[in-house]
């Protein structure tokens, strides 16, 4: 059945439907359906074990963010399908997000997620831990024979720093896949979507995925710890978030390597890997200097 079939087969439509594919998904096929009465769009995917995301965690997580006003109404699920209302709105680039008037509007977003998501979030929650997910890319990795072997005692051990460096831990519920794309601008508010990975985990983990994800200077990355714990920066919250920036950006390095093995959609993992193995490297470079 094509994705087309299924889509018309789910039951939900008033009349005759519209269907439109929506680019840039890298874990689902999302589609755009419109039907007399109004438009969704429709996410297609079954649970991925290897990368850690389970559809139940997805749909309770994007129930939770709606209750809590950050992300638009679950229309309809069923078995690999999830429809959502459509929010007239453009995503974010890496661009918009570093200029200081959408930083001062992202960080009160992303604080929330971290505050209320949890009150609303029903039935069993994942724990989204950026050091297990790490270890057990590697596992993977090893299992498949993955051509990076060589590289991967290396970056356990400068995972088991990291670990150690950035604690202690405080626990929230994050979103954990923090890129501009899954910002949405409608001209009066943000919205904050595609809830694959949400689980709890710590607060630093989403700031630094914000600013390694888009490329913060150091300049807008005080700005953004200083804004969102509403306090000065000290040196011991910057030593801890350079620790989890460097591991936001070792787990995107090495779910891409995964990726490469396992992924069926088409996109350029290879060059995904050593795009963001190079800003791993670099990164891990500036925290050994600052410790």
């Amino acid at each position: 059945m094509t994705p087309e079939d299924r889509i018309h087969a789910l039951g939900i439509w008033q009349g005759p439907i519209e269907i439109s594919p929506i680019s840039g998904g890298i874990t689902n096929r999302n589609y755009l359906v419109s039907d007399a009465v109004a438009r969704c769009v429709v996410r297609l995917g079954t649970d991925i074990p290897i990368h850690h995301i389970i559809r139940q965690n997805e749909l309770a997580a994007s129930r939770a963010a709606h209750a809590a006003g950050l992300s638009p109404a679950v229309i309809h699920h069923s078995p690999g399908v999830l429809v959502l209302d459509y929010i007239e709105a453009r995503a974010l680039s890496p661009e918009d997000i570093r200029t200081p008037e959408m930083l001062a509007r992202i960080v009160p977003l992303v604080r929330a997620c971290h505050h209320d998501i949890a009150r609303h979030f029903r039935g069993p929650a994942m724990i989204f831990w950026v050091f297990h997910v790490i270890r057990d890319y590697a596992a993977s990795l090893k299992e498949s024979g993955s051509t990076y072997l060589s590289l991967l005692p290396e970056l356990i051990a400068k995972a088991e720093t990291l670990e150690k460096a950035a604690a202690p831990f405080e626990i929230a519920f994050g979103h954990n896949d923090l890129l501009a794309a899954n910002f949405l601008d409608d001209g009066k508010r943000l919205w904050l979507i595609d809830w694959d990975y949400a689980g709890f985990n710590t607060p630093l983990f989403d700031l630094g995925g914000l600013a390694s994800n888009n490329e913060f200077v150091q300049a807008a990355e005080r700005t953004m710890l200083e804004t969102y714990f509403d306090r000065p920066l000290t040196d011991e919250l910057s030593r801890r978030y350079g620790a989890m920036k460097c591991a936001s950006l070792l787990r995107e390095t090495l779910w891409s390597m995964v990726s490469e093995i396992h992924s069926t959609i088409q996109f350029d993992y290879a060059a995904y890997t050593a795009e963001n193995l190079g800003r791993f490297e670099r990164a891990y470079q500036g925290f050994e200097q600052d410790r």
